[in-house]
């Protein structure tokens, strides 16, 4: 039900480049999925997918490695391209020629395979990130809002530190504490292994 690939790239933004490995996820059946974040290498998520029927292609947000193969993706399956619309301005410094083809709003449930999952808005790594949370997995996808040991970072520009405390405290740390946390980029962790640390994280403003 969950497929995990991992690409490698770069990541560029405000003047920097940076080689970073992505997590790529594929949610669904033998038949039909989903594609969370499908980063840097688009021949390698087809083969991946191969024959089956694609429901959407999720970018949890704009910034270039995460959003750089979806046009390719979408056309190759002719899924739609989904983004919140508050990283409209990340997407157009990769995309500047071609928009998201649906915008991603707050409590929407998305679908495939009979699985279901329910978009979470969660700000602050960038304007619109979001985290798609299947409760019958058990699981949180988090995109670049929280990950093993911390929250994304907020160092650059359409980022802000209090914005992404906010979103992980009130948005996923709600979440029951056995959720695992499937993340953008290196390993999983869960809602309760991460929970015991937010006053640290505070502490010492990542």
């Amino acid at each position: 039900m969950i497929e995990h690939l991992v690409t490698s790239g770069t990541f560029s933004l405000d003047g920097g480049t940076w080689e970073v490995d992505n997590n790529v996820w594929i949610v669904g059946d033998e038949h039909e999925v989903l594609l969370i974040d499908p980063a840097h290498d688009a021949s390698a998520v087809a083969a991946r997918v191969g024959d089956r029927r694609v429901t959407a292609i999720v970018c949890t947000h704009g910034h270039d490695d995460h959003i750089g193969e979806a046009p390719a993706l979408a056309d190759t399956f002719g899924a739609p391209i989904l983004l919140h619309p508050e990283e409209a301005p990340l997407w157009k410094l990769t995309h500047p020629e071609r928009l998201p083809d649906k915008e991603l709003t707050h409590g929407e449930m998305l679908s495939a395979g009979g699985i279901e999952l329910r978009v979470l808005v969660t700000p602050g790594h960038s304007p619109g990130s979001v985290c798609l949370h299947a409760p019958d997995l058990g699981t949180v996808f988090s995109g670049d809002t929280l990950f093993r040991g911390g929250p994304g970072a907020t160092g650059r520009s359409y980022s802000d530190f209090g914005t992404i405390i906010e979103s992980i405290r009130e948005t996923l740390l709600a979440l029951p504490p056995d959720t695992e946390v499937r993340t953008g980029h290196g390993e999983a962790t869960s809602i309760g292994a991460e929970a015991p640390n937010l006053h640290e994280w505070i502490h010492r403003g990542f």
